[in-house]
């Protein structure tokens, strides 16, 4: 799935009536930035997104969901997961809108280096994962560990939360949380 991000940035602030200038003050974001990816001239970081659309209020997961499906569906090939994420992390969800949904179920990627941003995110609801391969630090709160294949975690996602892959090589993890709130 390719999103124009900047494009779809405007639509949905502009559905709801907010100037730049006042999504910028309810996020912290400069307006300057959110000008830029409105226009294309910069790419946000996953974490730098979700604080954009937290000021709306949208999730990620609504934000990249360009219709849904008509039906429910049940199945999902590999190339029907929807990509939510940018920028050397990569969040693939199963099923393309979470609309009245109680799980969100994620594949994710991180290339060498890779994080969720500077600033930690933090949204209502509870999140887990498994990692499958290479080393992610975590940092919940006061807490940081790296983590490697065959570790997990868990923990309350209104705790301040970052990830980043300090490995050389791709780290894979598989996550949920509730409510589908990324």
């Amino acid at each position: 799935m390719t999103l124009n991000i900047g494009k779809r940035l405007r639509e949905i602030r502009m559905e709801r009536g907010l100037s730049q200038r006042e999504l910028a003050k309810r996020t912290g974001v400069a307006n300057a930035s959110i000008s830029q990816i409105e226009s294309d001239r910069i790419n946000p970081t996953v974490g730098a997104l979700k604080r954009i659309l937290d000021g709306i209020p949208v999730s990620l997961a609504d934000f990249f969901d360009e219709g849904g499906r008509a039906e429910e569906q049940i199945f999902f090939c590999a190339d029907e997961l929807v990509e939510i994420g940018d920028r050397g992390v990569s969040f693939r969800q199963v099923g393309a809108t979470l609309k009245n949904k109680a799980l969100q179920f994620l594949h994710e990627k991180y290339q060498p280096g890779a994080t969720t941003g500077k600033i930690p995110l933090s949204h209502e609801g509870e999140e887990c994962g498994l990692i499958l391969k290479g080393r992610l630090q975590l940092e919940v709160g006061d807490q940081k560990k790296i983590l490697g294949p065959g570790d997990a975690y868990y923990f309350d996602s209104q705790k301040p939360h970052k990830f980043k892959n300090i490995g050389n090589e791709e780290c894979e993890v598989v996550s949920a949380c509730t409510p589908p709130s990324f």
